[in-house]
């Protein structure tokens, strides 16, 4: 994607992007060096890409609550709130949130963490029940490992 950064006297600490006509338009301040120019193009890249994800999280979970025969979520979003879990579930209101950084996860990894949520529907505990539903999605220990692994990342 093309890239347009404007740099404003106006702005002191704060950066913004956004897409247009297929433009990623970077705004900095006047005062970053080429390095922090760099950076924050960067960042924002990735950030466009984040959102943009081709993950449909409806499509995917109802496709996995019907395959293990698992309740499908009554809302299902990407949170960007989420830094400490990859997904959370409230059973009570059936509302599944998945962190956004999630999605740039291989589609296998993203399914197990689809299906643990799911699973959250059914056993709102991590007991040996939950573990049983959960267990059922044949990628599960080598999803487990991955997200280990990309634990220490954060």
């Amino acid at each position: 994607m093309k890239v347009e950064v404007t740099r404003s006297t106006r702005r002191k600490k704060t950066v913004q992007a956004k897409v247009r006509d297929g433009i990623l338009q970077v705004f900095i301040p006047i005062h970053f060096t080429q390095r922090q120019e760099a950076e924050w193009v960067k960042k924002m890249q990735k950030k466009v890409q984040r959102e943009t994800s081709p993950v449909d999280l409806v499509a995917r979970s109802t496709a996995l609550a019907d395959r293990f025969g698992l309740p499908r979520p009554a809302e299902i979003v990407w949170s960007d709130r989420q830094n400490a879990r990859w997904g959370s579930c409230t059973p009570a209101t059936g509302r599944v949130r998945i962190a956004r950084q999630v999605s740039i996860f291989p589609a296998w990894v993203v399914d197990y963490v689809l299906v643990h949520e799911l699973a959250h529907l059914v056993v709102s505990n991590h007991s040996k029940a939950f573990w049983e539903l959960v267990n059922q999605y044949p990628l599960s220990e080598r999803a487990r490992g991955f997200l280990i692994a990309k634990s220490s990342d954060r």
